[in-house]
């Protein structure tokens, strides 16, 4: 008898430059992530003036645009043949696109009106996210085919975690520590955005690129894709979500990370307006303590392999979701009792630190375990259904992030005209706002949204798919796989009778 090894040769290990030209592409989108969420809001809303509910407004009908793009990119390479693979001409193709989107974003022309800064942000937004959703469903769907190996694939889901953060490490370091430091103007400096977005955007076309040339050569050990059917890809995307959606694992999944994403969503977009007045930090502690939480995302991808090895990926799920939601809310609540330390102090500075340090460190462990978990979904669905479809599950989860985190800008905005927040470059510290407008600030922030956590986890206490079912899942592929190949057609009667 063949062993586990011999017999699915897709349980592989996978080449260290494989996994770290992989990584690296998680660059990218770092460094679009944390410069679209961190700054779009307050550049549009606090440096043009744009009302709050435009501006969201705007972010949220960009999102429209994703309910159909993510998992239509999922499901196009799914099924997509060349000789390049089903992957990579998708990420090839759009870097440069999302390069200039990403100025473009940051650089509207001088007097528009408020409708014309609606129209130019909803425009380039739409942009700026089409084209990343091009090459980062592709790599997230490429990331599940590199091997089926439960372990390994957590070390796989960690490369990627680990840069993903430090393009937000680099966001924040150029961003809060040259373009938008004190001594340059400030964040209120309209003319520093541009420079600031083409900087970006130069380095995720580079490690875009690295990461599909560093990848090319793992074509041969990723799984083929299924003949194309003769329908129009719109009608080919539904019938996709209908199979992925019949998954019970990924449903819950799903349910509990569209949750996460609409509270990162609000907390990212108020994330520099607490930083600057509820807790008036200078342009260097907004940079430190922004970088805290990275640093600890860092540290934490090199925790999450041995920890999962030993606890399991769905420990690390809810372990990172409530840390993260403890660590919103604690700070806040003192805050509001008086019992943290005044704002201007080194204590208050270096407590903040380390929140989000620690914040960071087990968020990273949700982060891993649950796109490790995403990938395991995949495995099942191929034993249920005969058919790998990476593209369209990451292409869910894709648009579930940036649709919910969306409509978490789109919420802060909402929120902050709701409590009547002052717009404008005239108001520079917290003497400038009413003290029961930061009060609300930091309701919103901390207790309001961090409380939806609850409704999360459990959700993912019901994702039951663990390492004994999963090396079950392999046997039978693998199984499935030797019948195939001994009697034409095999897979196709295997496949219909649900694999089990």
């Amino acid at each position: 008898m063949l062993d586990r090894m011999d017999r699915n040769p897709h349980d592989r290990l996978v080449p260290f430059s494989s996994k770290l030209a992989f990584g690296v592409g998680q660059f990218a989108e770092g460094l679009k992530n944390t410069g679209f969420n961190l700054f779009i809001l307050f550049y549009y809303n606090q440096v043009l003036e744009l009302p709050g509910v435009l501006a969201g407004a705007a972010l949220f009908v960009a999102l429209l645009f994703d309910a159909v793009t993510d998992p239509l990119a999922g499901s196009l390479s799914d099924k997509w043949k060349s000789r390049l693979g089903r992957r990579h001409p998708f990420m090839y193709a759009s870097a440069i696109p999302l390069g200039l989107a990403f100025v473009g974003l940051f650089s509207p022309p001088e007097g528009l009106s408020q409708w014309g800064l609606f129209g130019w942000l909803t425009v380039f937004a739409v942009l700026t996210r089409g084209a990343m959703t091009l090459y980062h469903v592709p790599h997230l769907a490429l990331g599940a085919e590199l091997t089926q190996n439960y372990n390994e694939r957590t070390q796989v889901v960690a490369y990627r975690q680990f840069f993903g953060p430090a393009g937000s490490a680099m966001v924040i370091a150029v961003g809060f520590g040259y373009f938008f430091a004190d001594d340059m103007g400030g964040r209120l400096a309209v003319g520093n955005y541009t420079p600031f977005a083409i900087v970006l955007a130069v380095f995720m076309v580079i490690t875009i690129w690295y990461s599909a040339l560093g990848t090319q050569k793992e074509v041969p050990f990723l799984s083929e894709p299924p003949p194309r059917p003769r329908r129009n890809p719109l009608t080919l995307l539904v019938l996709d979500l209908v199979a992925g959606f019949s998954n019970r694992s990924f449903r819950w999944l799903f349910c509990g990370v569209l949750i996460v994403f609409i509270m990162a969503g609000v907390n990212s977009a108020l994330d520099i307006y607490m930083f600057q007045y509820f807790w008036e930090l200078d342009g260097t502690q907004m940079m430190n303590v922004n970088l805290a939480p990275v640093v600890g995302l860092l540290v934490g991808a090199f925790l999450a392999a041995p920890l999962m090895r030993r606890t399991g990926k769905l420990f690390g799920v809810l372990l990172g979701t409530a840390a993260w939601a403890a660590c919103q809310v604690i700070p806040v609540v003192c805050r509001l009792l008086d019992a943290f330390p005044a704002n201007g102090t080194a204590e208050l500075f270096y407590t903040l630190v380390a929140f989000k340090f620690v914040q960071g460190v087990l968020l990273q462990q949700a982060f891993i375990g649950f796109g490790s978990m995403m990938a395991d979904v995949a495995d099942e669905h191929e034993l249920d259904s005969g058919t790998r479809q990476e593209g369209i599950f990451f292409g869910a989860i894709a648009f579930s992030s940036k649709a919910t985190s969306g409509f978490g800008t789109f919420l802060g905005g909402l929120g902050l005209d709701i409590i009547d927040w002052p717009r404008g470059a005239d108001i520079v510290s917290a003497a400038d706002v009413p003290a029961e407008t930061l009060v609300d600030l930091g309701l919103l922030y901390g207790p309001v949204v961090a409380g939806f956590a609850v409704i999360c986890l459990w959700c993912y206490t019901h994702y039951n798919l663990d390492q004994t079912r999963h090396a079950e899942i392999l046997r039978r592929l693998a199984e499935r796989r030797e019948q195939a190949g001994a009697e034409p057609g095999a897979l196709d009667a295997a496949a219909g009778s649900g694999g089990r």
